[in-house]
């Protein structure tokens, strides 16, 4: 039995959106943990750092095209974003 007083979001849809936004955000996340290590280094290499500025910039365009994208699209994204993060994991 439901709590009336509860909100349902069990018709709410997340599916393949909500798992290509979360992909997008852990690799700006890994690119912005990334950053703030080559900054902190005590030479930090600025080849590097704008490697990593671009690879962040190219993932918060691809976050931005989620909100008009359709599932096809977005399970494009989900899985490109999943494959990167791994080979970002790996490196």
């Amino acid at each position: 039995m439901t709590d009336p007083g509860r909100p349902d979001f069990s018709g709410l849809e997340g599916g393949v959106e909500a798992q290509a936004a979360d992909a997008v955000r852990a690799v700006v996340s890994w690119y912005n943990d990334q950053l703030l290590a080559e900054r902190r280094a005590p030479v930090p290499d600025e080849e590097r750092v704008e490697e990593l500025r671009d690879g962040r910039q190219a993932a918060l365009a691809d976050q931005q095209q989620l909100a008009t994208a359709d599932a096809e699209e977005a399970a494009r994204i989900k899985e490109v974003y999943a494959a990167r993060l791994k080979k970002l994991d790996a490196s």
